[in-house]
């Protein structure tokens, strides 16, 4: 028995390898192409060069797309993570009729086809009477954004000794008090964590703003567009290189605070037991 699983077990090592080779070993060719003096993407590199990096400040259409993605992407992060506090507290603190069936309609832009949504809430903003704009791309990611924060909210909430809580409204503090004094210290890194997600799954969204923007495309849209034109990709190349680079440090950094409110919330558990 114990072979059968140390075998198993090295079969699980070697898919995982392979899964994640075949993952991102295509993404690793793309900082390697953006520092080719070529136009075309070939091996073997013509030479190396930074002037695709260099020539990115100096596009003025790429400046206001990325100009426009930053206040989407805040906008989107802040609104997500606020009414991800409210649906992951209700969801781990409270009891309700529904209560499953609501997570569940929560969480179900995580498995939805993203091209439906999008194409809904473009009828929907249309049916509104809405214009296509940064505002109607803001809502669309808001929309994709709150799965994943409750994610990070709701381990936050529930790895939270409620007996705080419970000490706080004993020596007299009002619910409100509460739950800002202790409450939400207490979940700041996850809430910090959200933000960072929301942040970086609004910044790579491309789907919920082609369908819902206007005449001020983000930075996805904006790259879409320039892959028409070869000669623009070795600068799309070195643009997507800064974006994969600046999603994974924010990513990291998210899960690091993520880790560190699940240990804070252990610790301090286990001080009040």
């Amino acid at each position: 028995m114990s072979i059968f699983r140390n075998a198993l077990s090295k079969w699980l090592l070697v898919y995982a390898f392979a899964y994640v080779a075949f993952l991102y070993l295509p993404v690793i060719f793309l900082p390697i192409f953006s520092v080719n003096t070529a136009v075309t993407p070939q091996f073997p590199l013509s030479g190396l060069t930074l002037k695709w990096y260099e020539g990115l400040l100096e596009t003025p259409a790429l400046t206001s797309a990325a100009w426009n993605s930053l206040m989407v992407g805040v906008s989107a992060s802040i609104l997500s993570t606020v009414f991800g506090i409210c649906a992951a507290r209700a969801i781990t603190r409270y009891r309700f009729p529904g209560r499953s069936s609501i997570h569940g309609l929560l969480m179900a832009p995580l498995v939805l086809p993203e091209i439906i949504l999008a194409v809904s809430m473009l009828l929907v903003m249309l049916q509104l009477g809405l214009s296509l704009s940064l505002v109607t791309v803001v809502f669309g990611h808001v929309l994709v954004c709150i799965p994943y924060s409750m994610n990070v909210l709701t381990s936050g909430f529930e790895g939270f000794d409620r007996s705080l809580e419970e000490a706080s409204a004993d020596l007299g503090e009002t619910a409100f008090g509460t739950f800002r004094r202790v409450t939400l210290p207490m979940v700041s890194p996850a809430i910090i964590s959200s933000l960072l997600v929301s942040f970086t799954i609004s910044l790579d969204e491309f789907i919920m703003a082609f369908f819902l923007t206007g005449s001020d495309p983000t930075l996805p849209v904006y790259i879409w567009s320039q892959l028409r034109f070869a000669g623009k990709l070795p600068g799309v190349l070195a643009l997507g290189t800064l974006l994969l680079l600046g999603s994974a440090i924010l990513m990291i950094i998210a899960e690091i605070l993520r880790r560190r409110a699940m240990r804070r919330a252990q610790l301090t558990g286990g001080l009040v037991a």
